[in-house]
């Protein structure tokens, strides 16, 4: 029977979404990772003995070895993409990328209008030009994976349509950024297929990004992100292959955080203890990473949002940097009955303990 196992951030992001995906991939290493939110922004970080890496484009069981899928829901940038393999390839993490063919692909343009907007700059962005490819897309002006294997002439006409759509004018910084995702397009060894290709596996690791509380129909407006970060996307393409036995991972840190602008619950000053590691810190777009006591009706919100996307079998709760927290996590403040409950002591490492 084939089976599923989604991982969701119960958050604001920043969970620990990698290191989860990474030790299901330990456990299951004839999977395939699936990303079904978010795009090139997600920055999840995982460590194998003294290999590091940080998953933007690939899902996060490429340095564990296993092959990566980008859904329809996700969009991709071939240049930050390029880069990201190259980094693999020295990591001896896996290549193999499948990606559906009407995932969303952004360009040059959207990065830079993502960055000099005045209103992403104010609501919080990663610089990615994530949101501004989902918005573009809701024009005539869309651009899909299966457009980088038109006919480049084909291609350049499009992405000459999306420079008139944001006003770009051609420029030397414009001319560079293009030359580039020209060359990542011509360089990366992809594959552009449709769902068929994941019927061949017996086990699916759905990849979550960000977290529910950003979530574009739940989160706090403006402050959100341009995705369904629920279960939602997963859900539809389970049902598209007919899988039914379905696991879920909620993850949270033992602690709220927020990277970026917006509306937290119990924020305050922590100083944290053994986080030499962080990958989530200030940069100009998004700013501080902000953080807060954990807020248990926040969680409890989340956990019951998400149940309206999903039916699954199995419901397990991860709670990672336990070494942060003087007192125990307070399972028992949690109104949904958890059929495991894994703890991690850190963000990042591969410790985890059943503790429940």
């Amino acid at each position: 029977m084939k089976t599923a196992q989604l991982i969701i951030g119960l958050g604001f992001g920043d969970e620990g979404k990698g290191i989860t995906t990474d030790f299901l991939a330990r456990q299951n290493p004839e999977s395939v990772v699936i990303r079904f939110s978010g795009g090139q922004q997600a920055a999840h970080t995982v460590m194998i003995d003294d290999k590091k890496h940080v998953h933007s484009s690939f899902a996060s069981g490429a340095l564990r070895g296993l092959p990566s899928y980008i859904t329809e829901h996700c969009t991709i940038h071939p240049t930050f993409l390029f880069n990201e393999r190259e980094e693999l390839i020295q990591k001896n993490g896996n290549i193999e990328l499948h990606i559906h063919p009407l995932a969303k692909v952004t360009t040059p343009f959207d990065v830079f209008s993502n960055r000099k907007n005045v209103k992403n700059l104010e609501h919080g962005t990663c610089g990615k030009g994530v949101g501004a490819t989902m918005k573009r897309n809701e024009s005539p002006f869309k651009l899909f994976a299966a457009d980088l294997i038109a006919p480049q002439s084909m291609l350049i006409e499009k992405l000459k349509g999306i420079a008139n759509y944001y006003g770009f004018e051609e420029g030397e910084e414009i001319q560079n950024a293009l030359q580039d995702f020209l060359e990542a397009i011509d360089k990366i060894e992809w594959k552009i297929e449709g769902y068929d290709y994941l019927k061949s596996f017996s086990n699916l690791i759905f990849e979550g990004s960000q977290g529910v509380l950003l979530d574009m129909d739940h989160g706090v407006f403006p402050n959100v992100t341009y995705a369904h970060t629920t279960s939602k996307n997963a859900y539809e393409v389970c049902k598209l292959l007919e899988i039914k036995n379905i696991e879920m991972f909620y993850v949270t840190r033992s602690y709220s955080t927020r990277h970026g602008s917006g509306w937290m619950s119990n924020e305050k000053e922590i100083v944290l203890n053994n986080n030499e590691e962080e990958t989530c810190i200030f940069n100009e777009y998004q700013k501080e990473l902000r953080f807060g006591d954990i807020d248990y009706d926040l969680l409890n919100y989340a956990l019951k949002l998400d149940e309206a996307y999903v039916f699954a079998q199995k419901k397990n709760l991860v709670v990672t940097c336990l070494d942060q927290l003087d007192e125990e996590f307070k399972i028992e403040n949690l109104k949904v009955k958890f059929d495991k409950v894994f703890g991690s002591y850190s963000p990042y490492s591969k410790d985890f303990k059943r503790i429940n």
